[in-house]
């Protein structure tokens, strides 16, 4: 209720301003910090044109790592924030930079490696004990190392096997410091291991013979979430705007629209709002 009434009022103010005629139109976009992932693997592209031919909003999308994402957008530089590391977007409300966090739809992450497999791990679904083999056998495993959510959720793996990535870091380790397409192409062209969101990789272009070598994890869950930035701390958000996008992702229109994107019939990212 009283960010309904928040909204209203930021409504009526701009009445009042004479903001909200023709004149007013051509500011009638939103920036949304979110991952590569959301990116890379087209989902932007499929849904965004949706909601602009609805409501006229265009939306701008600053696609960088879950970490820096966050600092955009408590730095202000933003107007929604849409990006998959649960504890920090919730950090990011409780720090009074964010308004709510909703579930939008999730998807999993897998590891892909070479077809000769270096550290025996083809077919595990236990991604602590495939880790902790690559480690054991010194296999060349390429990581993100940007903060992102992936790189969030591959050390939080590495933790739970008890391996000390940092001290193997420019030996079999590489952190390749770029986004998911990026480390994905480095990664096979040095016959590295490599954690990817599921979505980027089945729309990655340059396969070659690299396969996914394990799946099916609990623990490389991956939940996105979405979350209006606060106009009281950021008086340059677009409230209104933003919200209008907050509320149609997580509607059964947006829902329907998210769980219908797919990339030769595999459908990328399953939608979880009201869940």
């Amino acid at each position: 209720m009283i960010r309904r009434g928040f909204l209203s009022l930021a409504a009526t103010a701009l009445v009042a301003l004479g903001l909200s005629g023709p004149g007013y139109a051509q500011d009638r976009f939103i920036v949304v910090q979110s991952t590569t992932s959301t990116q890379n693997s087209g989902l932007f592209d499929y849904i965004l044109p949706i909601f602009q031919d609805k409501t006229g909003i265009e939306v701008r999308v600053v696609a960088v790592g879950t970490g820096q994402a966050i600092q955009n957008a408590a730095n202000g530089d933003g107007d929604v924030l849409f990006v998959h590391a649960r504890a920090a977007e919730e950090k990011f409300v409780a720090d009074g930079d964010g308004v709510e966090r909703f579930d939008v739809m999730y998807n999993d992450f897998v590891i892909v490696g070479p077809p000769s497999d270096p550290a025996g791990v083809a077919g595990s679904s236990d991604a602590v004990a495939a880790l902790t083999r690559i480690a054991e056998t010194q296999a060349p495993f390429a990581s993100r190392g940007d903060d992102s959510g992936t790189h969030i959720a591959e050390l939080a793996l590495w933790k739970e096997a008890a391996i000390d990535v940092a001290a193997a870091s420019g030996d079999w380790y590489r952190e390749t410091g770029a986004g998911m397409g990026a480390t994905l192409t480095t990664g096979t062209g040095m016959g590295a291991y490599i954690m990817t969101d599921r979505a980027t990789w089945i729309s990655f272009g340059d396969k070659g013979d690299y396969q996914i070598v394990v799946e099916g994890d609990p623990r490389m869950f991956n939940q996105y979430g979405i979350t209006l930035v606060n106009p009281e701390k950021h008086p340059n958000v677009k409230a209104d705007l933003g919200q209008e996008f907050v509320d149609w992702v997580i509607s059964p229109e947006g829902q329907e629209a998210i769980a219908s994107f797919q990339i030769d019939g595999q459908q990328l990212f399953f939608p979880n709002a009201g869940n």
